[in-house]
């Protein structure tokens, strides 16, 4: 997604291409790699495409328009990903953000800001929004039971557990989804034959961990009233109303804003008084989706010090996003909705 594209020469190639098919069996090989392709391309067409035609637009009326995307390069998917690889998250996300904008540059997509979120402007701005939570009591810790790997001495991320799905059977299954049956309603000790995807000859076993919890609950009347604005005059697609009233009307639940990981941006611990506390949540992070919503916000820092007057100024400036696709986690992000 971006905040504020095969384009028609190519659209034009392909279709000569079509035409210079000389049987029904090369042109039917063709043009089903044509839509297999259109497919893996449909987000940027509808994302990125769209958006910069708009931007373009904007500039040349002369609107003072800002165009902001980047790379969301913290969670546990990052940590899975560079295991697989034998590098460093870091590594990872060098590699990937640098490839992203090769594309996108070859696409010309014209970006303001082409940025990340493990930057110093991401913490900062993150860590803020967290003590502003913990000051106005919109903060609250629970205690749950979590896999542990006592061989790695550490607990083990949703994507780090993988066992028998409960509700399939499917053997493959992670601990945060069922890529079998699509299942995402069970816990990661719900799993049958659980093992560590690190070591898969280790069996995690349970044992209690701490986590801070955003009280969506207290926060819900506000919500609320946001929802009914924003989707109104942002014209919410049907799919995207109907899931954020559905989540209003079951009553939203705190949920967990951090997670027993080492690549993240990390909690503050000057906001703990107890010692304690501090030694618990200095090896903790943020979940990625309290974290990535806030990247627009600190990839525009990136670009200017003025970044306030682009996102503390509703009266003023107008936001527009642009979604090639995305549902999840609607509780934490409900611009995925729209």
């Amino acid at each position: 997604m971006c905040a504020l594209l095969l384009s028609k020469p190519y659209t034009k190639a392909l279709t000569r291409s079509g035409q210079q098919c000389s049987t029904s069996g090369q042109y039917h090989r063709l043009s089903t790699l044509c839509r297999l392709l259109l497919q893996v391309l449909s987000p940027l067409f509808v994302c990125f495409c769209i958006a910069t035609h708009h931007h373009r637009y904007c500039k040349a009326r002369g609107y003072p328009t800002l165009f902001v995307c980047g790379t969301d390069e913290y969670g546990t998917a990052t940590e899975t990903k560079a295991l697989e690889e034998g590098v460093t998250p870091r590594q990872l996300c060098d590699k990937y953000n640098k490839l992203h904008a090769e594309i996108y540059d070859w696409f010309e997509i014209g970006f303001d800001i082409f940025g990340r979120t493990s930057t110093e402007q991401q913490k900062e701005i993150t860590q803020d929004i967290f003590r502003r939570l913990y000051k106005n009591d919109c903060l609250v810790e629970r205690t749950s039971r979590q896999p542990y790997c006592e061989k790695h001495k550490s607990f083990l991320a949703d994507r780090f557990i993988e066992g028998t799905c409960p509700k399939c059977g499917y053997d493959d299954a992670r601990g945060d989804q069922c890529d079998s049956c699509g299942s995402v309603d069970y816990e990661p000790l719900d799993l049958k034959n659980p093992r560590c995807k690190v070591d898969p000859d280790i069996t995690p076993v349970a044992r209690d961990t701490r986590h801070i919890h955003l009280k969506l609950d207290k926060l819900q009347p506000q919500i609320e009233e946001w929802f009914e604005k924003s989707s109104r005059e942002g014209g919410w697609s049907r799919n995207g109303r109907f899931i954020t009233e559905s989540w209003l009307k079951q009553g939203l639940r705190d949920r967990g804003i951090t997670r027993d990981l080492k690549w993240g941006t990390p909690i503050p611990l000057d906001v703990f008084t107890n010692e304690k506390d501090k030694e618990i949540y200095k090896d903790k992070v943020f979940y990625v989706w309290f974290d990535a919503c806030i990247g627009y916000p600190s990839i525009t820092a990136n670009y200017t010090k003025e970044w306030e007057k682009w996102w503390r100024d509703p009266e003023n400036v107008q936001l527009y996003q642009f979604m090639g696709k995305g549902t999840n986690d609607v509780d934490f992000d409900p611009k995925a909705t729209r």
